[in-house]
């Protein structure tokens, strides 16, 4: 669960891979957000590979990559002054940028004219492509009026070959080293493969005042992650016959007072961000942050709201949608959300480290999340910024070691039985340009059923991601505490990398 839903794990991931997400050098959000790892992979850089053409706006390229590559903030703040100055007010959300992504390579030029140029980068760190346009005055000295990067799939010229499975490993396990080193990465890995760890560790500090590390049996917190679990929990109450997914949400919450959605939304739209439903963070969040302890206590904060579009017409990520999940669970089975999915998910699946206990309650092994600094880049405690407890939207805790296990139950059919397994995961709906929603899940999986089923989530100070493969056996976990995408840029990285199933 996020408490952005700009900057939520979900959205997020479907924009990087799916050409939506626009990052511009002149707004104050999506710093950090292209970012997914590379250098490992033997990918050679192409800035050498083509010569820049002798026209101000090229000119004005090199020099914006030479002192934003340099991490030089006096360098940097020298060439915005005399180059871009209307970008010196956001020097520190430029350098935050350039910490995360290491910077950029040239990659491509595809127009250039003398106050225009436009083509590919990519990020020094990752495998994340981006078009960027940059164009500049036409009258000397050509200071640059616009710099914009846009995410996009890695071209095809461009394409990583898969390798095998013990090199796949071994690049990752640099990469984890790297990323450790320069503190973008802390938390812990598990990849597995039929039920058997391929590989696993942990990075970093889970306290960093008290110089705890982190360990593969270390609680973070999951985000958005714990949509996966209520997802089961209603396909279980639907095997039981106790929910029919085309009821409406008012057969269930009858007192629901925004009639127009309880007489229209169904259970099938609440699974799959087609309600309208829309989120909770916000203004009315921050101020009653610590006062919503019950899932009861959304409804009342939220309940008066109309559907944001018609119910079913569109999809748009919304964690108030998952919350009124929890909501159902309540009624349908007369125990409270976290008991429920205590009993017949966590149970039955063997997580014994994966929890909602409130913020307040002391819970061992339970890490410290840490985010960036707007002002100074440090990294900071996100204490301030946590829900009371984590609800059925999200903001729970588990283990790289739980997550693991609940993929196999999941695909060992303890949960659910092998029909009901297969309608939770499958596509339903498309969530964006190439993204693809289940009922809680993503399905990533191509034709010929490659690819991950699963969910990511996050927000300032944590990231996680879970992603299942059901044709090749492999099972990625990755947590974190620190910002995304520190968590899922290894896991991207392995999506790229592994070896598919013949």
């Amino acid at each position: 669960m996020s408490n952005d839903s700009a900057t939520d794990p979900r959205t997020l991931r479907l924009f990087l891979s799916a050409t939506a997400l626009i990052v511009v050098l002149m707004t104050p959000i999506g710093f950090g957000l292209l970012n997914t790892p590379r250098l490992e992979a033997g990918v050679p850089t192409a800035q050498a590979h083509f010569t820049f053409p002798d026209t101000p706006a090229a000119k004005q390229l090199q020099a914006w990559l030479a002192a934003f590559n340099s991490g030089d903030r006096a360098q940097y703040r020298q060439f915005l002054e005399n180059n871009f100055p209307t970008r010196v007010s956001d020097l520190d959300q430029e350098m935050n940028f350039r910490a995360r992504t290491g910077g950029f390579e040239c990659r491509k030029l595809e127009q250039a004219s003398a106050t225009r140029v436009s083509g590919l980068v990519q990020e020094r760190d990752s495998d994340q492509f981006a078009r960027f346009t940059l164009e500049v005055e036409p009258a000397e000295p050509h200071r640059i009026v616009s710099l914009s990067l846009m995410a996009i799939p890695r071209p095809a010229a461009f394409a990583i070959p898969r390798l095998s499975e013990s090199e796949a490993v071994s690049a990752v396990k640099a990469l984890l080293a790297k990323n450790a080193a320069a503190d973008r990465f802390a938390g812990a890995v598990l990849v597995a493969k039929n039920g058997e760890a391929l590989f696993s560790g942990a990075y970093g500090l889970a306290d960093r005042e008290k110089k705890i590390p982190n360990t593969l049996d270390t609680r973070f917190r999951i985000g958005s992650m714990n949509k996966m679990f209520t997802a089961v929990a209603v396909l279980q109450l639907v095997e039981a016959g106790k929910i029919k997914l085309t009821d409406l949400l008012g057969k269930y919450i009858t007192d629901y007072p925004n009639q127009e959605i309880a007489t229209k939304v169904t259970i099938h739209q609440l699974l799959t961000h087609t309600g309208g439903t829309g989120d909770i963070f916000g203004p009315e969040f921050d101020t009653h942050r610590k006062e919503l302890r019950a899932l009861n206590d959304y409804v009342t904060l939220y309940g008066k709201r109309g559907p944001q579009f018609e119910p079913g017409s569109r999809w748009r990520y919304s964690n108030y949608g998952m919350v009124l999940l929890g909501v159902v669970i309540e009624r349908v089975t007369g125990q409270s959300y976290y008991d429920y999915v205590q009993e017949h998910i966590y149970k039955p699946a063997g997580m014994t480290s994966t929890g909602s206990q409130p913020e307040d309650q002391v819970v061992p092994g339970r890490s410290i999340g840490y985010m960036r600094s707007p002002g100074t880049g440090e990294w900071v405690p996100n204490t301030d910024t946590l829900p009371y407890r984590g609800t059925s939207a999200g903001g729970g805790y588990s283990t790289v070691g739980d997550l693991v296990r609940f993929a196999n139950a999941l695909l060992g059919h303890k949960l659910l039985n092998a029909d009901s397994t297969d309608l939770l995961i499958a596509e339903k709906v498309e969530a964006g340009p190439g993204g693809k929603y289940a009922y809680g899940f993503e399905d990533q999986r191509d034709k010929d059923g490659n690819g991950w089923v699963g969910h990511g989530g996050g927000a300032p100070g944590m990231n996680g991601d879970l992603r299942i493969y059901p044709k090749s056996g492999y099972v990625v976990a990755v947590l974190a505490n620190l910002d995304p995408p520190a968590a899922q840029q290894i896991s991207e990285f392995l999506d790229a990398r592994l070896p598919r199933a013949k």
